[in-house]
């Protein structure tokens, strides 16, 4: 993908859609500073960077934590010089943390205040502090992993659902607030996506409940969401700033 070459991208978490996005980025040529909970997570991502032809580096970030994003950032310029890009993927999906996730009347507190720190906290933390550094060289891009239950909600995860409607609306701000300093934010807000943990957790029944109510004939793919990730972070999308854009199969039409 043209629009790449040389770019320092960091993202804030790793996985299935972050190893897709980082595989799309490393073709283009850029590099990725990749922060995760999980070592192993962030290495995997770095991987998919380098080869493809990229570069980049891991290292162990809980987003949450205002020094460990900072040292991250510190880490990416220390060693490049700049940042262009700021990819936000992380999650709290913890098994745990999700069974405790259920509704505005019986929700453990604990687990709501979790959910927040990571999810919508963490996603201010990371542009609090990549900000500052996309402006001093005239501008990046920022894209915020959303998802459908930011416009439809879940019946039995208020947390999750209130964080990503959260998500949209720091999105818009950060777009409104920083576009004439050259920074444009996005959102994606993908269906179900069948990553190897959706895999492995997700029964087929309720995939095919799912699947069922989608005007697609299949369910989505890293790769559909990591194209998309690669573009909004490219400069061939230069005039779009502001936008969610689902990614589901036409679940949600608007």
């Amino acid at each position: 993908m043209e629009g790449l070459k040389d770019k320092v991208i960091i993202f804030a978490g790793g996985g299935g859609l972050a190893t897709a996005a980082a595989k799309f980025l490393g073709a283009g040529g850029a590099t990725v500073v990749v922060g995760d909970v999980v070592e192993a997570s962030a290495e995997s991502v770095v991987r998919a960077a380098k080869d493809a032809g990229g570069n980049g580096i891991a290292v162990v970030v809980d987003i949450s934590d205002e020094s460990q994003v900072k040292r991250q950032v510190d880490l990416a310029v220390g060693e490049y010089g700049r940042i262009d890009g700021l990819f936000n993927v992380a999650a709290n999906v913890h098994p745990d943390e999700v069974r405790r996730d259920t509704n505005v009347i019986d929700i453990d507190l604990a687990a709501w205040q979790r959910t927040l720190d990571v999810n919508l906290t963490g996603y201010l933390l990371t542009l609090r502090h990549t900000l500052p550094h996309m402006i001093a060289t005239g501008g990046g891009s920022v894209v915020n992993t959303m998802s459908g239950a930011a416009f439809g909600g879940m019946a039995d995860k208020v947390a999750y659902s209130a964080t990503k409607a959260g998500i949209g609306a720091l999105t818009r701000h950060v777009a409104s607030r920083y576009g004439k300093e050259g920074i444009r934010a996005n959102g994606v807000a993908p269906g179900l996506v069948l990553t190897e943990m959706a895999k492995l957790s997700l029964p087929e029944d309720f995939r095919d409940a799912i699947l069922a109510v989608t005007p697609a004939r299949r369910h989505g793919e890293p790769d559909d969401i990591g194209a998309l990730v690669a573009f909004l972070l490219s400069d061939l999308s230069e005039w779009v700033n502001g936008q969610t854009f689902s990614v589901d199969g036409g679940v949600t039409m608007r």
